[in-house]
């Protein structure tokens, strides 16, 4: 009990991270849950009779949760100001089931159960959609939260935690989606001359009819149990001070610091914490272009043109079996690299990981263009996919996030939180939905553009963004009033 009292209890400490970062598998278990269902989902709407599905409009309804994320992202800051960070993870975890049981089941209450039309499909949006605005939440929130938390020299690691649980929601997913195809095989869809898709009659219409649903429907059980765990878990002390609960906030940080410590931080916060009153350009645009960008190339690089469509990629790379499995030996590789930035971020700093893993991600991409163009398949092509992913796990996708949690002062974190990611999500929606033609059209020429893009997010890391390792939330304000 003392030294609780006076260090602080990493067991508590580490307890509430764990229900936030929930939050974050919960982002990855929504987006991408559609790469083992987008395939089911096409055939089953290319057998709609009152219009003609094709690329375009599956490209749309496969990002189409990307929609609600860049709603739920701009939104993040107002939630968060006014709900607080915990309340707003609440009410994304009520979105999260919602869409899940609709996206299960979108006929309920209007339409005929398994006869795909155009409404038919406007309401499955909706219902993506409406995921896609809790994950925006989440996406913002759940960083936010746990960096509010966490003491300066454990920041980076707990909030790449959050990272790590985005990627192990996307393993789980794929490990989910596989165990649900089991021996099921996915359909088969011709393209005649005139570029009209259609359904093969020899495809198997257990995963057009009823496979997909089940993906879907998945989600609902941890949603579920993420929205009861948050009943357990305090509001930040952040927070608290903006509200003028101090008391409440010094107790957090009792429990979280130790007494003396507690003190000093919570004298710092309340330094700073003028949140309602300062304008979004106080610190100068520097900041908030930083911020945005980071965003931008996180999405840029084609890192979820990957991702939301492995198993069709992986297929087309001459993968066996249907590019299930490779999908999920992805994602333990991705689990091994996120563990790698996990461990390393408070040591080496944030700028050397994002550079050398830009790096990386270039040599993926030009490797997998280089085996289109010379029609090489089989073990290489799915190894430099693999090889691309893995850098981007190890650099990007981590890191980015920590250094949008904490780059920002507190004064203006909500609203420069919100308008990164609204950034973020407006540009994962632009490579996701863009993706599917621009593949068909030359799948060279789609990861040629993604390697020059990653060379390119090298040179900005390099020349712009600053290193953080080490800093307080609260030192924000001086880097960058000292920068205007």
């Amino acid at each position: 009990m003392n030294n609780t009292t006076n260090e602080g209890s990493k067991l508590y400490l580490y307890s509430i991270t764990s229900v936030a970062i929930l939050g974050g598998l919960l982002f990855g278990y929504d987006t991408a849950v559609i790469s083992g269902a987008e395939k089911g989902l096409e055939a089953f709407f290319l057998s709609a009779s009152d219009f003609q599905y094709n690329k375009v409009m599956h490209g749309i309804t496969s990002s189409s949760a990307l929609i609600g994320c860049v709603l739920g992202g701009a939104l993040s800051g107002i939630f968060a100001s006014r709900l607080g960070r915990r309340n707003s993870l609440r009410l994304a975890a009520v979105l999260f089931f919602l869409s899940a049981l609709g996206s299960y089941y979108p006929e309920v209450l209007f339409f005929e159960y398994g006869k795909p039309n155009m409404d038919l499909l406007i309401a499955f949006n909706l219902y993506r959609v409406l995921g896609g605005i809790g994950v925006g939440l989440a996406s913002a929130v759940c960083p936010m939260y746990i960096a509010e938390i966490a003491p300066s020299n454990i920041r980076g690691t707990l909030v790449s935690c959050n990272q790590f649980a985005i990627i192990f929601g996307m393993l789980v997913v794929y490990f989910v989606n596989y165990l649900i195809m089991g021996d099921h095989q996915n359909p088969i869809i011709l393209k005649d001359a005139a570029g009209v898709l259609s359904v093969s009659t020899e495809s198997d219409m257990w995963t057009v009819q009823e496979g997909w649903r089940y993906m879907f429907g998945s989600e609902a059980f941890p949603a579920a149990l993420f929205g009861m765990l948050l009943f357990f878990v305090p509001k930040t002390p952040r927070y608290l001070v903006l509200v003028q609960q101090e008391e409440k906030a010094y107790s957090i940080l009792e429990k979280i610091n130790g007494k003396a410590k507690a003190r000093e931080i919570l004298n710092d916060i309340k330094a700073t914490a003028q949140e309602k009153t300062e304008k979004i350009f106080t610190y100068g645009v520097t900041v908030i272009v930083i911020g945005i960008l980071l965003s931008v190339f996180q999405q840029a690089i084609g890192i979820n043109a990957v991702l939301y469509y492995a198993p069709r990629i992986f297929e087309n790379a001459g993968a066996e079996g249907g590019g299930m499995m490779q999908t999920v030996i992805m994602g333990g590789v991705n689990i091994i690299f996120t563990l790698v930035a996990i461990f390393t971020v408070d040591r080496f700093g944030r700028k050397p990981l994002l550079i050398i893993g830009s790096i990386g991600m270039a040599v993926g991409a030009f490797a997998v263009a280089m085996c289109d163009s010379m029609a090489i398949k089989g073990v290489l092509p799915v190894l430099s996919i693999i090889v691309y992913a893995a850098f981007f796990m190890m650099s990007w996708g981590p890191i980015c996030w920590v250094l949008i949690s904490e780059i920002f002062p507190n004064t203006i974190r909500g609203k420069a939180v919100a308008i990164a990611v609204a950034f973020q999500w407006i540009f994962n929606y632009i490579v996701s939905s863009t993706f599917p033609a621009l593949y068909d059209f030359s799948p060279m020429f789609a990861y040629s553009l993604y390697g020059i893009i990653c060379v390119a997010a090298a040179i900005f890391v390099w020349r712009w963004v600053p290193e953080t390792k080490g800093k307080t939330l609260e030192d924000m304000s001086k880097l960058w009033k000292k920068n205007k």
